[in-house]
C-alpha cells in the first residue's frame, strides 16, 4: 500500500493516519469477528480493546517493524495480566492490591527505556479491563483469546501496512561521528596541526548528532543493557574525541614524531571503530597500535629521573611541548574508549578489544544484574521514575477502590481517564484535565442525541464505528486531549452500543467517570510532586556539582602526592556516577514538561541554565579522575605539586558556587546561576620540572571550567529552542 504523495498531507497528520488506519482495521476486524460472527460478545470486546491499548493509548517509539517486535516480547505480559486481572476481580479489596503492585511495576518500567516506557500505558489497560466484575473465570479462556487475536492482527499490521522509512540508526550516526574523526585525527598530522574552519564546524556537527536530544526517541541507546549501555558509551566517547580534537590549538612546533604516531592511530582506530559500527570487523588490531603509540608518548613525556636517583635519565621538554602531549594523549584516551565501547556494543560479551575494569563495569555482567543495577538506582525518592510510577500506582489504586465501593457503573472508564490524564505536574495536570472535561461534555451531549434517535439500531453503530474509530485515533493525536476525549466518548458508546441495549444514561455515565477519573488524577498530581522533574533536576545536578566537587579536591590531591587510586575516591566515582544517572533522567522528563511558572501574578524565574552542560560536566570528571589516577603515578615536584592542588581547590569551589546557586539552602538567598570566567588565575602555570601529569591535570581542569562557564545559558545557541523556552529552575 502506498502513502499519500509528500506534501500534501501535514506531517503531523500523516503519521496519526497511519496508525489510525493499523488499529481500526485490527480493532474491528477483531471485534465483529467475535461479536457477529461467533457470536463471543467477550472475545469481541477484549479484541478491540488489547488492539487500543496497544495502538492507540501506547506511544511505542520507532517504526513498524520495530513496534512489533516489542508487542510480540510483551505478549506473554499481556496474558499474565488479563489473567491476574480476571483472579483478583474476586474482590474489591484483592483488585485493588493488585492494581497497586500492577501500576507501580509497570509505570517503573519506563527505567527500561522508552520502549518499555511507551508500551506502559497500554498494559496498564490490560490489567484494569478485567480487574471488574463480574468475577467470571469462566470467561478466562474467551478473553485470552480475543486478547491475542487483537495484538497479534495489531503486530502484523504495525509490520506489514503503510511502513515508515526507518530514520538512520544509533549505531549509523556513531560510524558516521567516527569517520568524522578519523578526518579530523588525519588533519592534525600535518600543519597547521589544528582544526579550522569547516573541519571544526563538521566536528561540533557530528558530536552534535549523537546528542540524545537530536536522535528519535526509538534509536537512543537508552536501556540498560550490555549493547545499550555500550553504545550509548560509544557515543558519549565519541564526542570528547571530537571535542577534545576541535580543542587542540597547542603551536605545532611541539608536534614531534611520537605525537604524530599517536594522532595517526587515533585516525587508523576511528576508520577501524566506523567499519566495525558497521558490521566490520573488531577493531582489534588497531586498538593495539594505538594502545603502544601511546604508552610510548606517555613514557617519553614522563617526569625526569630526580637528581641523586637510579634509572634511565629521560629527556626534559618544555612546557609547551608537555602541554600539547597531554592534549594528544586525552585524545588518545577517548579514542580507545570509544573502540572499546563499540566493541562490546557490536558483539557483547564476545569483544575481542582488551577491555578495562572500572569505566566498562557493565561487560562482563548479565542481563538480569544490569535491570537489578538499574531497577536499584532508581529505587529512591530522588528518581523521577520512581516519582512517576508512585504517583500514577497510587492514583489508580484510589480510582479502583473508588470504583469498587460506590459501583460506579463502567468504572473502569474513571481509571482510564485517571491513567491518561495524569501528567507529571500539576500544572499540566490541570490544564489537561479542563480541555478533557470539555471535550467528553460535548461528546457526552453528541452521544445522548445518537443513542436517542438511534436507538437499538445495532447495524448503524456497527456500519459508523469503523469511520468514527479512524476520525478519532486521526485528530485526536493532533488536535490535542480535548478532542481526543471528545470523540473517544462518542467511540466508546459505539462500541457498548452493540453489546448491551444503549440508552441516552450511557452519556451521563462516560461524564461521571471521566469527572471522578480527573479530580483523582488531580489530587494525586498535587499530592505526589506536583512540580514534576523541575525541581528534581535542580537538586539533582546540584548534587552532581557536589559530588563532581569532591572528585575534583581528591584526584589533585592525590595527583600532587604522587598516590594510586585510593579507595574513598572510588566510593566517590560510584556516588557521582549514581548522580549521573538521576540527573539525565530527570532532564529528559524535564524536555516533556511545560515551564512550572509563567504569566501574571507569578514568580519570576532566574536566568536560564544549560542542563546540559552541567551533565557533561559529570562525565568530564568521572572520565579524567579515572585517566589521571590511572597507575604508575608520577610525583610531582614541590612546585607542580602545589599548584595541581590549589587549581583543584579552586575548580571544586566554583563547582559548588553554582551548585549553591542551583539548589540553594534554606536559609541561604536565591540567586541566579554565576557567570564564570574558564581562564581562572593558574591554569596557564609553568612550576619548573613539571612532568606531563601535571599538565594533564591542568588540561582536565581546564575543560571542566569550560563546562562551568556554559551553564549559565547566554542565549539560544547552547541549545534548542523548545529546551531554552522551557529552561527554569
Amino acid at each position: 500500500m502506498c502513502a499519500a504523495p509528500a506534501g500534501r498531507i501535514p506531517a503531523a497528520y500523516a503519521a496519526s493516519g497511519r496508525r489510525a488506519v493499523r488499529v481500526t482495521l485490527v480493532a474491528t476486524t477483531g471485534f465483529f469477528l467475535f461479536r457477529y460472527g461467533l457470536g463471543l460478545p467477550v472475545a469481541a470486546t477484549y479484541a478491540l480493546f488489547s488492539a487500543v491499548a496497544l495502538g492507540g493509548l501506547s506511544r511505542i517509539p520507532g517504526t513498524g517493524r520495530q513496534r512489533a517486535a516489542t508487542g510480540l516480547r510483551a505478549l506473554p505480559v499481556c496474558w499474565l495480566l488479563v489473567i491476574a486481572g480476571t483472579c483478583l476481580s474476586v474482590r474489591t479489596w484483592s483488585a485493588v492490591t493488585g492494581m497497586l503492585v500492577v501500576g507501580f511495576a509497570l509505570a517503573f518500567s519506563a527505567v527500561g527505556g522508552p520502549r518499555p516506557a511507551g508500551a506502559a500505558p497500554g498494559l496498564q489497560l490490560l490489567y484494569i479491563l478485567p480487574s471488574f466484575p463480574p468475577y467470571d473465570p469462566g470467561s478466562l479462556g474467551e478473553r485470552l483469546v480475543g486478547t491475542t487475536t487483537g495484538l497479534v492482527l495489531l503486530m502484523a499490521a504495525e509490520a506489514l501496512l503503510l511502513p515508515e522509512p526507518p530514520p538512520p540508526s544509533y549505531r549509523e550516526r556513531a560510524a558516521l561521528a567516527a569517520r568524522t574523526a578519523a578526518h579530523c585525527a588525519t588533519l592534525l598530522t600535518a600543519p597547521p596541526y589544528a582544526l579550522t574552519g569547516t573541519d571544526s564546524v563538521a566536528a561540533r556537527e557530528a558530536g552534535a548528532a549523537l546528542r540524545p536530544l537530536t536522535v528519535p526517541e526509538a534509536e537512543r541507546p537508552a536501556g540498560p543493557g550490555l549493547r545499550d549501555r555500550a553504545l550509548a558509551h560509544t557515543g558519549l566517547a565519541t564526542r570528547t574525541l571530537l571535542s577534545r580534537m576541535a580543542r587542540l590549538t597547542t603551536p605545532g612546533d611541539a608536534q614531534g614524531p611520537r605525537v604524530t604516531a599517536v594522532l595517526r592511530a587515533v585516525a587508523a582506530l576511528s576508520a577501524a571503530t566506523a567499519d566495525s559500527l558497521g558490521s566490520g570487523p573488531s577493531p582489534v588490531a588497531a586498538h593495539a597500535d594505538l594502545a603502544a603509540a601511546r604508552a610510548d608518548l606517555s613514557a617519553m613525556s614522563a617526569a625526569p629521573a630526580a637528581a641523586g636517583t637510579d634509572g634511565p635519565h629521560l629527556p626534559e621538554f618544555p612546557p609547551a611541548v608537555l602541554r600539547r602531549h597531554a592534549a594528544v594523549l586525552e585524545i588518545a584516551d577517548a579514542a580507545l574508549a570509544m573502540a572499546t565501547a563499540a566493541d562490546l556494543a557490536v558483539r557483547g560479551r564476545r569483544a575481542s578489544v582488551p577491555v578495562p575494569p572500572g569505566r566498562f563495569w557493565y561487560a562482563r555482567s548479565r542481563a538480569p544484574v544490569l535491570w537489578w543495577h538499574r531497577a536499584r538506582g532508581h529505587a529512591g525518592r530522588r528518581s523521577v521514575f520512581f516519582q512517576n510510577a508512585v504517583r500514577i500506582a497510587l492514583a489508580l489504586t484510589a480510582a479502583r477502590l473508588i470504583a469498587g465501593v460506590d459501583t460506579l457503573p463502567h468504572g473502569f472508564w474513571a481509571m482510564l481517564a485517571t491513567l491518561t490524564l495524569t501528567r507529571t505536574t500539576m500544572d499540566e495536570t490541570w490544564s489537561t484535565i479542563r480541555l478533557a472535561l470539555a471535550g467528553t461534555l460535548a461528546g457526552a451531549f453528541l452521544t445522548a442525541g445518537l443513542l436517542t434517535l438511534v436507538g437499538s439500531g445495532t447495524g448503524i453503530y456497527a456500519a459508523v464505528l469503523p469511520l468514527w474509530m479512524l476520525l478519532a485515533f486521526t485528530l485526536g493525536p493532533v488536535k490535542g486531549v480535548g478532542w481526543a476525549q471528545g470523540l473517544f466518548t462518542v467511540l466508546v458508546a459505539l462500541v457498548f452500543a452493540q453489546l448491551v441495549p444503549p440508552t441516552w444514561r450511557l452519556a451521563e455515565e462516560r461524564l461521571l467517570d471521566v469527572l471522578v477519573g480527573s479530580a483523582i488524577g488531580a489530587v494525586f498530581g498535587l499530592l505526589a510532586w506536583p512540580r514534576g522533574a523541575h525541581d528534581e533536576l535542580r537538586r539533582s545536578a546540584a548534587e552532581l556539582l557536589r559530588r563532581a566537587a569532591e572528585i575534583v579536591v581528591a584526584t589533585s590531591a592525590d595527583v600532587a602526592a604522587g598516590a594510586t587510586v585510593a579507595p574513598p575516591v572510588v566510593s566517590c566515582h560510584r556516588s557521582l556516577h549514581q548522580a549521573v544517572i538521576l540527573a539525565e533522567s530527570a532532564y529528559a522528563q524535564f524536555l516533556s514538561e511545560p515551564t512550572p511558572f509563567g504569566g501574571r501574578g507569578r514568580r519570576r524565574a532566574p536566568a536560564p541554565v544549560d542542563w546540559q552542560a552541567v551533565l557533561i560536566a559529570g562525565h568530564h570528571t568521572l572520565w579524567g579522575s579515572e585517566r589521571l589516577l590511572d597507575p604508575p603515578p608520577a610525583v610531582l615536584g614541590p612546585d607542580a605539586a602545589e599548584s595541581a592542588a590549589g587549581l583543584g581547590d579552586r575548580v571544586a569551589g566554583r563547582m559548588l558556587l553554582v551548585s549553591a546557586a542551583l539548589d540553594p539552602g534554606s536559609d541561604t538567598p536565591a540567586a541566579p546561576v554565576p557567570r564564570l570566567d574558564p581562564a581562572i588565575a593558574g591554569l596557564t602555570a609553568q612550576p619548573p620540572g613539571a612532568p606531563r601529569r601535571y599538565y594533564a591535570t591542568v588540561s582536565w581542569l581546564s575543560a571542566l571550567m569550560t563546562d562551568l562557564s556554559r551553564i549559565p545559558r547566554t542565549g539560544p545557541e547552547h541549545e534548542p529552542a523548545a529546551a531554552v523556552a522551557r529552561a527554569r529552575d
